[in-house]
C-alpha cells in the first residue's frame, strides 16, 4: 500500500475528479438555476415512481432536509417540478418532472462533460462508469449511506414476471409490475443481487 502523499497517482487522480466537478458545478451556477437544482432535475429523470420523495431525494443527494424543502419549492415555482401527494400514504408527498422541466435537462451544462468523456474516451465509457460506480458505492458503504440502483440490478427484480404486456417485469418486494424503463431507474428499496 502506497503513502498517500500529493506525488500517489490515486491521490492525483481525486484530484482530478474534484477539479472536475468544480469547474462542472461553476457551469451549472450560468442561468436561472443552482448546482442544487440541477441535481434535482436530474434526479428525477433518472429516479423511479418509488423514489421521488424529498426525502429519497434528501438521502441521493447527501443534503439536508431544508436545503432539499427550498430547492423543490423553487423549481416548482419555475414550473419544472410538481409535488403530488402519494397515492399510498396521504402524509407523504411526490416530486414529479414536469415537459419543461426535462426540456431544461437538454441544456444541462453536464452534457458537456459527458462529450467531453466521449471525445476522451470513445464511445465505449463502461469501463469507466464501472470504475466510478465501484468507487461510489465503497464510499456509500463507508458512510452508512443509502444504496440506490437500477431496478433490473436489484435482487427483487424479477425479469419477465410481469401480468401484462406493458408491465414486462415485476418487482418481487414491492409486488408491483415494472415496464422495461422502469427496470432502468434507479430505485431507493434497491438491494445489490
Amino acid at each position: 500500500m502506497s503513502k498517500n502523499t500529493i506525488e500517489d497517482d490515486a491521490v492525483l487522480a481525486a484530484c482530478l475528479l474534484e477539479r472536475i466537478g468544480r469547474l462542472s458545478r461553476t457551469e451549472e451556477q450560468i442561468g436561472d438555476l443552482y448546482p442544487a437544482q440541477w441535481a434535482v432535475l436530474r434526479y428525477l429523470s433518472r429516479a423511479n415512481r418509488f423514489s421521488r420523495t424529498p426525502m429519497t431525494m434528501t438521502k441521493y443527494l447527501a443534503t439536508t432536509r431544508g436545503t432539499m424543502s427550498q430547492t423543490i419549492i423553487a423549481l416548482e415555482r419555475k414550473g419544472y417540478v410538481a409535488r403530488r401527494p402519494s397515492e399510498t400514504d396521504k402524509r407523504s408527498v411526490h416530486v414529479d418532472l414536469e415537459k419543461s422541466g426535462r426540456r431544461k435537462l437538454m441544456d444541462d451544462p453536464l452534457l458537456r462533460l459527458a462529450e467531453e468523456l466521449r471525445a476522451a474516451l470513445g464511445r465505449d465509457t463502461g469501463q469507466l462508469t464501472d470504475f466510478l460506480d465501484r468507487i461510489l458505492m465503497e464510499i456509500i458503504k463507508s458512510n452508512g449511506g443509502q444504496m440506490f440502483g437500477q431496478c433490473k440490478s436489484c435482487r427483487y427484480f424479477q425479469k419477465d414476471g410481469g401480468m401484462t404486456t406493458r408491465e414486462l417485469h415485476r418487482c418481487g418486494l414491492l409486488d408491483v409490475g415494472l415496464s422495461k424503463s422502469d427496470s432502468e431507474l434507479i430505485c431507493v428499496e434497491h438491494v445489490a443481487a
